[in-house]
């Protein structure tokens, strides 16, 4: 009979997170060890997450008792760019749960972190992680991994019936499923088929332990926090996207080189993006709008500048899936590099099963409001409304409302 797609117990590695929450924190550790940031839960679509709660809070437990071994360090340590200052910290760091607050509120599921923000960033991944797979656990408990297996070989034959194969050698897939999927048993029989059979380039994924595990390249660089921290960490708001991108060249040199792109909406980045970010940065990471409208964008500003766009690389990762990853390839071959980070479509999709919708995002740093405004209108976010019409206004993008 098939492996149970679900373990014991969900989160039981501290790499079981982003790697780009891992290369964040070591640039908060370096540049703002001191800011204090709030970050709030939210079920996009409304479902009652309630009964799981107890069950919730047991997972959540868990948590203070992960630390980092020896082997995992020694990992960290092969990569590059990883201080010996931060892996120490890092070596020493452990949840702690008196930053956050879980319960019911308004009759709902509600989740709030509050404290120094070097010491809350790792929660956000493993705390969605947990939510998706104690929901699936009472939703489909009989799920068994063969299931979520058979899903994805049908999803490689219809690859290569409908792709050809040089379409097939240059199309680049990544995994960025570990927020939102089913269980972190299926997310890493995903990966280990990703890696051994999928018929185009695998070229790795955003979960650290198991890129670890099983030798395969961790992929990531910032998120919507870094930017968004930005607006309250002491440069004037107009500036606070300039001073986000410079802070991270300073940290990085080169390296880790692909930036986010809608955090107040593609058009006021490109205002930002002048020819020094653009020469140094390798390419941009698009999460929201319409995905070829934003690469056309994309494409113009780097003639604008006399950058050839074939030199640069755009990084798709907005609810794609391997049809819309061939669509959006086919739009752009030839004109510029791109890469696609396909995150709940590989992890959580399995017949009979509906996703989650769920987000835990930054609201304060340092006692004021921060806000996303992305170029998708649902998935502007912010809980004081004046912030994000002073945003609007600095930057100059118009209600969509």
């Amino acid at each position: 009979m098939s492996e149970s797609a679900f373990a014991e117990r969900i989160v039981h590695n501290l790499l079981d997170t982003d790697f780009y929450k891992l290369t964040m924190m070591q640039a908060v550790l370096h540049n703002y060890p001191d800011a204090d940031v709030e970050w709030e839960f939210r079920c996009r679509n409304g479902e009652d997450l309630r009964p799981y709660l107890d069950e919730i809070r047991k997972e959540i437990e868990h948590l203070s008792d992960l630390s980092l071994d020896e082997g995992q360090l020694a990992f960290l340590e092969r990569i590059s760019f990883l201080k010996p200052d931060f892996l120490r910290f890092l070596g020493l760091f452990r949840f702690n749960l008196r930053y956050l607050r879980i319960g019911i509120e308004n009759d709902q599921l509600f989740l709030r972190l509050r404290g120094p923000w070097l010491h809350v960033i790792l929660f956000e991944v493993p705390l969605l992680a947990i939510i998706s797979e104690v929901r699936n656990r009472h939703l489909h408990p009989r799920m068994r991994l063969s299931e979520a297996r058979d899903q994805l070989y049908r999803k490689f034959d219809w690859l290569r019936a409908h792709a050809s194969d040089e379409e097939l050698a240059e199309l680049q897939v990544a995994d960025f499923g570990t927020r939102r999927r089913f269980s972190g048993r299926v997310q890493e029989e995903v990966v280990r088929v990703l890696r051994d059979d999928f018929p185009a380039r695998f070229v790795g994924t955003s979960n650290v332990d198991l890129a670890w595990k099983l030798d395969v390249r961790p992929l990531g660089t910032m998120a919507h926090e870094w930017i968004m921290a930005h607006q309250q960490l002491g440069p004037r708001l107009i500036d606070s996207q300039i001073a986000a991108l410079d802070c991270w060249v300073r940290e990085y040199r080169g390296l880790l080189g692909i930036a986010l792109t809608d955090c107040i909406t593609m058009d006021a980045f490109l205002t930002d993006f002048d020819l020094y970010f653009a020469k140094l940065f390798d390419g941009l990471r698009h999460d929201s709008g319409d995905p070829v409208a934003w690469a056309e964008k994309a494409i113009a500003h780097y003639r604008k500048l006399g950058i050839d766009p074939m030199t640069k690389t755009l990084v798709f990762s907005d609810g794609l899936n391997l049809t819309r990853s061939l669509e959006i390839f086919r739009a752009l071959r030839g004109r510029i590099n791109v890469s696609f980070g396909i995150g709940t479509n590989l992890t959580c999709d399995i017949p009979g099963v509906a996703p989650m919708s769920i987000v835990l995002k930054m609201t304060d740093c340092n006692g004021s409001p921060v806000a996303k405004i992305s170029d998708e209108a649902a998935k502007t976010q912010c809980r004081d409304g004046n912030f994000v019409n002073y945003l609007r206004h600095v930057f100059k993008v118009p209600s969509k409302e």
